[in-house]
C-alpha cells in the first residue's frame, strides 16, 4: 500500500469516528450551558430583591419583573437544555438575555469588538445561538420524542405551499 492510500484510508476512518462521535457536540454545550444558567438562575430566583435593585441600577424597566423573568428563563430554560427538551426554542429567550447583559450591564467596559468577543455573555449568546442551529443532537429528549414519532405525523404539521396561480 503506497503512502496515497495509507492517508486516505486513515482519513476515511477518522472521519467515520468523529460522525459516530458528532452527537457529543450538542450535548457538551447543552451540559455546560445548563451547568452555570440553572446554578445563576437559581441564585437570582432565592435573592429577586437584590437583582431587582441591581437591575434599577442598570436602568432596566420594570426591573422587579424583568428580574423575576430574566432568573426563572435562566433557571428553567437552563432545566430544559439539560435534558434537551424544546431545545431550539428555550435557546432563544438565553441567547436574548445575554444580549440585554451586554448592553446594559457591560456597555460601559465595550470599545470594540476585541472586547465584546471577551465577554462571557458573548461566547453564552454564541452557544445558545449555536444550539438553536444545529438542535439539541440525538442524546436529548428532543431527539427521543423525534424518534417515537412516526415520520407522518411530523410531515403533517408542514406548512403546505401556496398553490401556484394558473395563467389564462
Amino acid at each position: 500500500m503506497n503512502l496515497k492510500t495509507t492517508v486516505l484510508a486513515l482519513r476515511r476512518r477518522l472521519l467515520s469516528l468523529a460522525g459516530s462521535l458528532s452527537f457529543l457536540a450538542p450535548l457538551l454545550l447543552r451540559v455546560t450551558l445548563a451547568s452555570v444558567f440553572i446554578q445563576t438562575g437559581w441564585g437570582k430566583l432565592n435573592d429577586l430583591e437584590q437583582v431587582t435593585g441591581y437591575f434599577t441600577r442598570l436602568g432596566i424597566p420594570a426591573p422587579a419583573l424583568n428580574a423575576a423573568v430574566a432568573a426563572s428563563t435562566e433557571f428553567f430554560g437552563g432545566i430544559l437544555l439539560l435534558v434537551g427538551l424544546g431545545t431550539r426554542l428555550v435557546s432563544l429567550p438565553m441567547a436574548f438575555t445575554m444580549v440585554v447583559a451586554i448592553l446594559t450591564a457591560k456597555r460601559e467596559n465595550l470599545d470594540g469588538l476585541t472586547t465584546l468577543f471577551g465577554f462571557e455573555e458573548w461566547s453564552y449568546l454564541v452557544m445558545f445561538l449555536t444550539v438553536a442551529l444545529i438542535g439539541p443532537g440525538g442524546f436529548s429528549l428532543d431527539g427521543l420524542l423525534a424518534r417515537r414519532l412516526p415520520a407522518a405525523s411530523a410531515e403533517a404539521e408542514l406548512p403546505r405551499p401556496l398553490p401556484r396561480p394558473v395563467a389564462g
